[in-house]
């Protein structure tokens, strides 16, 4: 898999909950309250906060995201990200901060927790799921260097 990670079903599970099952083979009920946001009139993600509304929400036909009636919807990506984060599993942006704190370029930082150049552009760019054995590697390498220093 070279892309990011796509929307195979989506099921409301309960207000703002939606059971997400993903192309990586992962499922994480996700909730979406924190990323709505307050209801406000001017915010087309208000209607959201209709739970009669957010039941119609469905996985949209590319598995780009999730759709409601009127065009209204979120990003795979966003939900992707959020669904790890939710579940304590690194996201691609803690891999990114990962790397700009320790100032590692992709082949710096292949060699800093013994992975091919290829594997960390996939973690970066979000193309695959970062393990947590990887993510364990990361924060071993900030222990160690932190230590040496």
């Amino acid at each position: 898999m070279n892309q990011a990670p796509r929307v195979e079903t989506a099921t409301i599970t309960g207000p703002f909950q939606i059971e997400i099952h993903w192309s990586t083979g992962e499922v994480f009920t996700t909730d979406l309250k924190d990323l709505i946001g307050p209801p406000r009139k001017e915010d087309p993600f208000c209607a959201l906060h209709d739970p009669a509304f957010f039941a119609q929400g469905h996985a949209d036909d590319w598995g780009d995201g999730l759709s409601w009636p009127g065009g209204l919807d979120l990003g795979a990506d966003r939900l992707y990200a959020l669904g790890r984060k939710q579940t304590g599993l690194p996201t691609r942006e803690d891999f990114i901060q990962w790397m700009e704190r320790n100032n590692l370029s992709l082949s710096h930082a292949a060699e800093a927790i013994g992975m091919t150049r290829r594997m960390i552009a996939y973690y970066k760019n979000g193309s695959r799921p970062i393990p947590k054995t990887v993510w364990l590697a990361c924060i071993g390498y900030e222990v160690l260097e932190r230590h040496a220093a």
